[in-house]
């Protein structure tokens, strides 16, 4: 096994999305992700901003609000999209800690990673904010799949990448990944997978290494309570199981199987057929290695980087492909909606608007309890009734200024009203604010479509045609969702 293994690792090519290159250096063959922006801090105000206050409708990470360490998607006022990790009151305690951590990974940059993007440390607040990645976790593909299964291809893709991703992390001193496992792989606009940065930093005083069943932890972690380079090691060869059962099999169970040759029952019978023995075998002889008992006699990233360039199957196939991912987003159909904001036709947006009425306000607008109603808010309401009036009648200064008069009372909160006044000074040429008031609209409500069309109105105003392009296609997206229910 030590001779094959050797043989595998003097093969020095790699594969560079569907392109054959040298392999000797995976950092500098695959490059610094260039087009990520550097690491900046953020405040509580701008994520809180972003995820629409934290919404629940914006949680991607497993377990939802119950787990610890709560991750969610965002947008950034460029429409970047994000995903924020906020971690509990009591993780990391000492703040500068949690800023050097932050600031350490936030150097990285590499196309195999879920680049983080920055942080925020205001208070007791404790968020990281990274590249946002659409396509969900290896998990979910290999153990939760709904159209298909992970093709054999795609599977030995996976391995090779996260391969790179470590060794690239190997050669920038940040060897250590804490609990690498299938929910740490997710995957990007193109179906490629990553490695998510989250699993790069120093734990927190409340986190453990290992949040999975002690079964899949390494030996040698079981007896110190320590990660090294070789523990990450072990949990890549947890993870060459997962990609060859689609189930996560106790290392111990499928070392029992390897021993006794019943390869048959440690693969996925979904992918029967579809590989060869060898490449089977092959596969399983590299988990092997991974999963020695000394941590010594495990290889390291760039051997494993090495041994399975061999195995890559349909290198020309793009990812998203072999992922059965749509792609082309920017040629989605678009709706009538869709279409009015691409040709700016804001005549059909106000009629759109007005028609709606105030249908989108349920469950988003703040009500008021029996005991506020004064005569404040008896002139709230008819600065609303006003603004109105005026919108309808394309009276849009004076509907700016009511709405305005309505807003800032803050006694209620309509993502309607910030939609109407975001029009009105569409009308009237003014689109930062419109753009203004469209975001506001989607931080109120983080799943309504007329907001992001709004904003898609304002930047292709402003002449900010990538970022409207963003906010055209999210908002189609939202526009399906909302028509399916």
């Amino acid at each position: 096994m030590g001779c094959e293994l050797s043989r595998l690792c003097s093969c020095c090519d790699t594969v560079q999305d569907g392109v054959v290159t040298n392999a000797g250096n995976v950092e500098n063959e695959l490059g610094e992700a260039n087009d990520v922006a550097p690491f900046r801090e953020f405040s509580i105000e701008q994520l809180r901003t972003a995820t629409s206050g934290f919404a629940v409708e914006n949680i991607v990470s497993e377990h939802g609000e119950k787990a610890p360490n709560v991750v969610y998607k965002g947008k950034l006022a460029n429409q970047r999209r994000i995903a924020v990790k906020r971690f509990n009151r009591s993780a990391w305690p000492d703040s500068r800690q949690f800023l050097e951590e932050a600031r350490a990974v936030g150097q990285l940059r590499n196309p195999r990673l879920a680049n983080l993007l920055g942080c925020c440390c205001e208070g007791d607040e404790r968020l990281l904010v990274a590249e946002f990645m659409p396509h969900e976790t290896l998990a979910k593909h290999l153990f939760h799949w709904e159209t298909q299964p992970m093709q054999w291809a795609m599977r030995l893709r996976v391995a090779l990448y996260l391969a790179e991703a470590l060794d690239y992390c190997t050669s920038r001193g940040r060897a250590l990944y804490h609990d690498l496992n299938a929910y740490r792989i997710v995957f990007d606009d193109d179906g490629n997978p990553r490695l998510s940065c989250f699993g790069l930093m120093k734990n927190s005083r409340d986190g453990k290494s290992y949040s999975t069943n002690l079964a899949f932890t390494p030996p040698e972690y079981l007896r110190t309570g320590r990660v090294t380079p070789e523990s990450v090691m072990y949990s890549f060869g947890t993870l060459l199981l997962d990609l060859l059962s689609g189930k996560h099999i106790p290392p111990s169970h499928a070392l029992d199987l390897i021993r006794d040759r019943n390869l048959q029952m440690l693969t996925d019978s979904c992918l029967e057929g579809k590989f060869s023995v060898d490449d089977g075998t092959e596969l399983v002889r590299l988990a092997s290695r991974c999963l020695q008992y000394e941590p010594r006699e495990r290889p390291n990233p760039r051997s494993l980087v090495s041994a399975l360039v061999p195995l890559q199957k349909e290198t020309e196939v793009p990812s998203h492909v072999l992922m059965g991912i749509p792609q082309g987003g920017s040629n989605m159909p678009l709706t009538a909606l869709g279409e009015a904001c691409l040709r700016m036709d804001l005549t059909y947006l106000h009629d759109v608007l007005e028609k709606l009425g105030y249908k989108d306000d349920e469950g988003a607008a703040t009500e008021l309890s029996f005991g506020m109603w004064t005569n404040q808010i008896q002139d709230t309401l008819n600065s609303k009734k006003k603004g109105d009036s005026a919108f309808r009648h394309k009276e849009f200064k004076a509907a700016i200024d009511f709405y305005t008069q309505f807003i800032e009372v803050g006694t209620m909160v309509s993502p309607t009203v910030f939609a109407r006044r975001s029009l009105s000074h569409l009308m009237s040429d003014t689109p930062q604010e419109a753009l203004n008031d469209a975001v506001q609209a989607q931080v109120i409500s983080p799943i309504w479509h007329i907001a992001s069309y709004l904003q898609a109105a304002a930047l292709f105003a402003l002449g900010r045609e990538n970022e409207a392009q963003i906010a055209l296609r999210e908002g189609s997206v939202l526009e399906e969702k909302h028509n399916a229910t």
